[in-house]
């Protein structure tokens, strides 16, 4: 058994409850920050337009960046396919925590430097803990197919 399976198991026999609520709160928050970002596009392209390699694809990334957090949200709410949804998300956190001080203040809603770090760890910790006991992931886990 490999290491990945190994921490699979002990989470799900480790996996308190209110975790979930966390998990839910998780998504609820993303697919707000999607509703945002949808409503503030242009500025969203704008703060990727300040990175001189990225302005060619802003167009694109500020679309990725709606979905993602619009679908993962969703997706991390239910508990279905929560690590694939997580990772989608990953990588845009980590460029927040760099576009966190901008002119347009987009991220800077909360303090955002340390409200984008606190969602990075935890969407790292779903990564690794996975959907929890109250889930769809785990209710197709006990009733496949």
């Amino acid at each position: 058994m490999n290491l990945l399976q190994r921490i699979d198991r002990w989470g799900e026999r480790h996996h308190p409850r209110w975790l979930d609520g966390v998990r839910v709160l998780l998504g609820v928050f993303l697919f707000y920050k999607g509703v945002v970002f949808i409503q503030n596009i242009d500025a969203l392209k704008a703060v990727i337009d300040e990175s001189p390699w990225l302005t060619v694809m802003s167009f694109w990334l500020a679309h990725y960046i709606v979905f993602a957090h619009l679908l993962g949200g969703v997706l991390i709410v239910f508990g279905l396919l929560t690590r694939v949804a997580v990772l989608a998300q990953i990588p845009i956190l980590l460029g927040a925590i760099f576009f966190v001080h901008t002119s347009t203040g987009l991220f800077n809603v909360h303090e955002g430097t340390g409200l984008s770090i606190l969602v990075l760890l935890l969407l790292v910790f779903f990564l690794v803990e996975g959907s929890g006991p109250i889930s769809f992931d785990d209710y197709m886990r006990r009733h496949p197919a």
